[in-house]
């Protein structure tokens, strides 16, 4: 069976994005806004269920996003922003900006395992949970400038939350749990070198190195080139450079963006080449950032095509990349989100067929 799961967000739906900017302005209560929430909550994973997918999350309805929800909520007390914060810039010029640490020490304010907890009221079906990657947050202070609060120190705390993170998300009963890396490609624009890059890789070994092999084949990363409001901040950078860095990662699943590219033979080759029998490789067949939705039958070209160079058994399909990774992001509708997946599970299972028939013939 060739498994299929999506990265992670959904996009909110409209009444919940006008809610929370009222909260944020006084106009309504914690108890209206948490009201709306469980309704997305409940209603997107009812609406992931009716895809045929076998793997559901939360749709990320509640985080404010994929990358700054551990410290959200501490932003006013141990933040400030400047114009050297870490920013993700996008191709349309708009960024993206993680705040710097002003208060020592460093803390998560909530841990993934709550949306867990969550979810698991609205479906009996198994949960992936995504997280954030302890190397984007160790951004939040590249440098030590609070008195009495090394460098070291710092990363030695981001270690400890980033593994607690995790830990408690299994503890929730996640089936898996996936490190979003989106600053895996975008480092290379910041650091053409790949020094930058290497240091986020050893920052994640250093977290996933504490997990025993039984978890760690659960645990997973996700790359992209970024998909925020429909633009992309590092697609202008070469897949290739970024590969074999990325499966140095002690993880036993990749959840890959790949059809948005253009050279899709020659990064599925050099996958191959990089990956281990122990690997599962999760291949984007769906691109969030088209309005277009894929047909079935173009999925399963794609799942073909990456069957070429991938042994079956270690084939999965995604999407690129997450449908909203941003709170406030409505550049795609719920909709086209939904039918976009529908479109993977069914062009998956198209392909796994074909495959089958394949195999049939070959024995004949």
């Amino acid at each position: 069976m060739i498994r299929s799961e999506l990265v992670g967000s959904i996009p909110r739906p409209d009444e919940l994005i006008v809610a929370q900017r009222s909260y944020r302005y006084g106009m309504i209560s914690r108890n209206q806004l948490n009201t709306l929430r469980k309704k997305a909550i409940h209603t997107t994973v009812q609406e992931l269920e009716a895809t045929g997918s076998s793997v559901l999350t939360d749709g990320e309805q509640t985080k404010p996003s994929f990358l700054t929800y551990p410290i959200y909520a501490l932003v006013d007390e141990c933040y400030t922003f400047s114009a050297n914060c870490f920013a993700l810039t996008f191709s349309d010029g708009h960024q993206r900006s993680l705040p710097r640490l002003a208060k020592a020490p460093f803390r998560y304010a909530i841990y993934a395992h709550t949306y867990i907890d969550e979810a698991k009221k609205h479906t009996n079906l198994p949960i992936k949970q995504a997280v954030i990657a302890p190397s984007a947050l160790s951004m939040v202070y590249p440098e030590a400038t609070i008195e009495g609060y090394s460098r070291e120190k710092f990363l030695a705390d981001l270690m400890s939350e980033a593994e607690t993170d995790i830990r408690e998300c299994f503890a929730s009963g996640a089936h898996s749990v996936q490190l979003d890396f989106t600053e895996a490609r975008f480092s290379l624009k910041i650091d053409p070198t790949g020094q930058l890059l290497r240091e986020f890789v050893r920052i994640n070994n250093r977290v996933l190195s504490r997990f025993e092999p039984q978890l760690r084949h659960r645990l997973g990363v996700h790359v992209c080139p970024g998909a925020d409001k429909d633009c992309y901040h590092s697609f202008d950078i070469d897949y290739l450079l970024v590969l074999p860095a990325l499966f140095e990662l002690q993880v036993g699943n990749f959840f890959l963006q790949l059809s948005s590219e253009t050279n899709r033979h020659q990064i599925l080759s050099r996958i191959r080449d990089l990956m281990q029998p122990w690997h599962k490789i999760f291949i984007g067949v769906i691109d969030p950032l088209k309005a277009k939705i894929e047909t079935p039958e173009e999925v399963c070209e794609r799942v073909l095509e990456a069957a070429i160079y991938i042994p079956v058994e270690q084939l999965g399909t995604t999407d690129d990349c997450g449908f909203s990774p941003f709170d406030d992001d409505q550049s795609t509708s719920r909709q086209i989100a939904f039918d976009k997946i529908r479109a993977r599970i069914q062009g998956t299972k198209l392909a796994e067929e074909k495959l089958n028939m394949m195999r049939m013939k070959k024995k004949e």
